[in-house]
């Protein structure tokens, strides 16, 4: 670990910068590094939001998922402030490791460079943007980058959140990136439309500048009356979890009000793993020491408690630039394109004599007739029909499913593998149907299963298949069979996708029931 961090001391040049005052502008030398926050899995958003595959990893409002979305909003942003494009860090992505395969590869297929750091488990934001901030003064390091340009300006912001001006975005970044370069940990708000009970808001105070106040507190989430007062008074914005901080101001904070969390987080970062090209090149956190760090956002952990940090300022930089959280089934009507009686609809939908209603169709034809409010999403799987007043109580039934340990809350029946994905398309009574894709080079783990056996046929392309001690290659309608208990491997060897069909029959037919012995992608 560089000495840079040791004990969370921030590096003698910033010190004296921390000392100042929030409208003290230094010298714009350090390099600007995204840090894109892609851990959680939201329960508003089911039936397409799922543990496993959560909003983030979903095109909800456009063709490019809202990951991808953040990924090219955040570019160009150092060029924004002036600095030279060997300063316009590749984004840093935090996230958890069932998604960390999917973020990498959705990246790639994107052109996109990104040094992803997988969490072995959530432990909301401060730990993520800790690790990040860690990651990104050791990554320097290891760079052989000295002085301030390796104490990196971090501009962190959530994957799953909408903003529909760019420019406007980039604009207010590197306004906050000036007043972080002075010592200041930045937050952006929005200004509020409506009483919103469920955002958090910020209470702006004196002007450090034109576009810029301190933050006199916040407050999550109040009631209707007291929303309803924020918004009269002006003095109120909507938090939009987006921070702008240098590296080693932050690692300070959170050393001096969170020294467990910080010293927790440190060891998962010295004990970190580097995964292979197989693995997408993913930094794995040490699981037990990040286990044992505590759990808490950055506003609870830190934000909420700068006033005992004499030399830190908070300050608030305005974002008007169509911001949503995009945290509900009624803020994606909010953001939609709309015909004139104020519908929305995406995939296959027709509207007959209805108004102001959203509809998203993942396959099957959704017909709207005569009704008015109304939230319609079919999944392959799941369908729900809400109204617009209450999708906040989307939450409700994810919470009954999982008090009923429904699979529909955890995947979607379409499940992304690191090798490609497979499709349970029908089951029953001792067994189950797959059709399964391989990636061309890619091959599943060495594995064995206790209580099924299982038939493959391959419906396209070429198939190396291991059973027990036989290797042999499958072409199109040719079939074998995989009894119960025999060490195989599944391997496409060609340069186009391999399929095959697979029918599982046994006892039991869960995930669960495998025992891998050598996998590509470091999964036990």
């Amino acid at each position: 670990m560089s000495d840079r961090i040791e004990d969370g001391i921030a590096p003698t040049g910033i010190t004296s910068t921390l000392a100042g005052e929030a409208q003290l502008e230094a010298p714009m030398r350090a390099a600007v590094q995204p840090v894109i926050l892609a851990g959680g899995s939201g329960t508003r958003l089911w039936p397409l939001s799922r543990e496993k595959h959560p909003k983030q990893l979903l095109n909800l409002v456009a063709d490019d998922t809202l990951l991808e979305a953040t990924a090219m909003r955040l570019e160009g942003v150092a060029a924004r402030t002036g600095r030279p494009a060997a300063l316009d860090a590749a984004p840093i992505v935090v996230c958890g490791e069932e998604h960390r395969f999917m973020v990498s590869d959705m990246l790639k297929r994107q052109g996109k460079r990104a040094r992803v750091v997988s969490e072995p488990c959530g432990r909301n934001t401060a730990p993520a943007l800790t690790v990040a901030a860690l990651h990104a003064l050791m990554a320097a390091g290891d760079h052989g980058d000295h002085g301030d340009h390796s104490d990196a300006v971090l501009v962190a912001t959530p994957a799953d959140h909408c903003v529909t001006d760019t420019e406007a975005f980039r604009n207010a970044i590197a306004n906050a990136v000036r007043h972080a370069e002075a010592g200041a940990i930045v937050t952006l708000g929005a200004r509020p439309t409506a009483p919103e009970t469920g955002f958090g808001y910020i209470h702006a105070g004196a002007a450090v500048s034109p576009d810029a106040f301190l933050i006199d507190g916040f407050v999550e989430k109040p009631h209707l009356e007291l929303a309803q007062h924020y918004v009269a008074s002006g003095e109120y914005w909507w938090n939009c979890g987006i921070f702008v901080v240098r590296a080693s101001v932050w690692l300070k904070a959170v050393s001096q009000l969170q020294p467990q969390m910080y010293l927790q987080c440190r060891a998962a970062c010295e004990q970190a793993t580097e995964g292979g090209a197989a693995q997408g090149g993913v930094y794995q956190l040490h699981r037990e020491a990040f286990e044992a760090c505590p759990s808490d956002s950055i506003d609870y952990a830190v934000m909420e408690k700068l006033d005992a940090l004499p030399g830190i300022p908070g300050v608030l930089v305005p974002l008007d630039a169509g911001w949503s959280d995009v945290g509900s089934w009624a803020a994606i009507w909010d953001i939609a394109t709309k015909d004139d009686a104020g519908n929305a609809g995406r995939g296959r939908v027709l509207f007959d004599g209805a108004t102001s209603c959203l509809a998203h169709s993942e396959g099957r034809l959704i017909a709207c007739v005569g009704v008015q409010d109304v939230v319609v999403v079919e999944t392959a799987d799941a369908v729900l029909v809400v109204d617009k007043r209450h999708v906040q109580d989307v939450k409700n039934v994810v919470q009954r499913l999982r008090t009923q340990h429904g699979a529909e809350i955890v995947n979607h029946r379409k499940v992304r593998r690191p090798w490609g994905c497979y499709d349970s398309i029908d089951h029953g009574d001792r067994f189950q149907v797959k059709r399964i894709v391989v990636d061309p080079g890619a091959s599943l783990s060495l594995q064995m299963h206790y209580h099924r056996a299982e038939h493959w046929v391959v419906v396209r392309g070429t198939a190396r298949v291991t059973c027990g001690d036989t290797v042999s290659l499958l072409s199109e309608n040719q079939s074998t069979y995989i009894p119960i208990g025999t060490l195989h491997r599944l391997e496409n060897p060609g340069k186009t996708p391999l399929e095959i069909i697979e029918v599982q029959s046994g006892a039991y037919l869960e995930e669960d029931d495998i025992v891998r012995f050598e996998d590509n992608y470091g999964r036990k």
